[in-house]
């Protein structure tokens, strides 16, 4: 038993050595599922990506209210996040959270992103996502709404300056 419970807690340790949490000022909204965050004054600002969704590329269908919602909502505001990793980017990837919310869930919920399940795991967001698409919020309102994924594979990424 000992030996189980040892066990688990260096698994545990191990799991949450990478995570962090922090707080800081959003600085920058690149995107709807991307922002810079000012952690430290002496130091370049945290580029964060969205963990657990994916907003429409900015040159895609919806893309730019995706990045005006999150703007309007985070720019220059104190919020908290938690990071889990880094992406192939090189950005980190976590959770924001704005006074208790959280803001991945307020933007599926609002139609400005897609929830994103990694790895065969249940969508964080998913009734989140159910719920926009039923009352067709934001995005929804396009029957032909497209999946993120799918407009890279078919037109890759967006140009920088558009």
């Amino acid at each position: 038993m000992k030996t189980l419970l040892t066990s688990l807690l260096i698994c545990f340790v191990h799991l949450n050595a990478n995570a962090k949490t922090l707080v800081g000022i959003v600085t920058y909204v690149g995107d709807g599922d991307t922002v810079w965050i000012e952690v430290d004054r002496n130091a370049k600002p945290l580029k964060l990506r969205l963990q657990g969704l994916d907003a429409p590329e900015i040159c895609q269908t919806w893309g730019v209210q995706a990045r005006d919602a999150l703007k309007a909502k985070l720019l220059k505001q104190t919020v908290s996040i938690d990071t889990k990793a880094r992406d192939d980017y090189a950005r980190a990837v976590g959770r924001i959270e704005l006074r208790g919310e959280d803001i991945g869930a307020w933007l599926v919920k609002n139609g400005h992103a897609w929830s994103y399940a990694y790895q065969r795991r249940v969508a964080p967001y998913a009734q989140e996502l159910a719920a926009a698409q039923n009352a067709r919020r934001g995005l929804w309102a396009d029957a032909n709404a497209q999946e993120p994924r799918a407009f890279r594979k078919v037109n890759g990424l967006c140009k920088r300056g558009k």
